[in-house]
């Protein structure tokens, strides 16, 4: 099973890189198959919601909304989804081989407050409800290191106004990254969006939140010397 190819009437640049690496394992096939119908958001992919129909929430039942903007492997993912049962989570992950790590944990770990959808975030942004998520996270991201690709990160106006709409006054907004011109370009652009950087301190942007749980990026930026940053925006009223 494979991600759904981009939509012809979602002319966007992708702001991730590849979407498939390694051959998956069986039992990754077998998740794929099995578990990710059953956790799998409907309604997201423009094949079958092509007139972008607001989607069905009723299956938050009353539960706060958490967004996750690329989940990697799922470690993060899967700590608040623990830590909070009664929030609802949604996890977006282009990359087809994350999708599969993070279906294995919810399967173990018995997980049903998460909803993923296996493809680009920004699917969401025009069928979530305006101001319906409560938190959103963008832990990692890839760099584009090169400076004629840095419009393809997601701290930029064609992003960033579209998730301004589904947060709700107030929301937090979480960013980590181990690369210090992302922070640059992040703090130049996230508050022109609408967002307020929270921060008094050098210890705000060093020391992670209370309830972080490391990434597998994160362990692979500090093995190589890198230093992770921890930047906390809310969305302005």
């Amino acid at each position: 099973m494979g991600l759904p190819p981009k939509h012809p009437e979602a002319p966007w640049r992708n702001f991730y890189g590849r979407t498939k690496g390694k051959t998956l394992k069986p039992a990754q096939e077998r998740d794929l198959a099995e578990v990710l119908p059953r956790v799998h958001l409907e309604g997201v992919d423009w094949d079958e919601n092509p007139d972008r129909a607001p989607l069905d929430m009723s299956w938050l039942e009353g539960r706060e909304l958490w967004l996750e903007v690329g989940f990697g492997g799922g470690e993060h993912l899967v700590a608040q989804a623990t830590a909070n049962p009664d929030v609802a989570l949604i996890g977006c992950e282009p990359f087809l081989n994350g999708v599969a790590m993070l279906l294995g944990k919810l399967r173990r770990e018995g997980i049903s407050n998460v909803r993923v959808h296996p493809g680009d975030a920004r699917d969401l942004f025009d069928v979530l409800p305006e101001g319906g998520v409560a938190k959103a996270f963008l832990l990692y991201p890839d760099p584009w290191p090169k400076a004629r690709h840095h419009r393809r990160r997601f701290v930029t106006p064609e992003h960033l106004a579209p998730l301004h709409r589904c947060l709700a006054p107030g929301a937090e907004f979480r960013v980590a990254t181990d690369i210090p011109d992302y922070v640059r370009q992040t703090l130049e652009e996230v508050p022109s969006a609408g967002f307020t950087w929270h921060v008094s301190g050098p210890s705000d942007w060093r020391e992670p939140w209370g309830d972080w749980h490391r990434t597998r990026y994160e362990s692979k930026a500090l093995r190589e010397g890198r230093i992770p940053h921890y930047l906390t925006f809310s969305r302005n009223a």
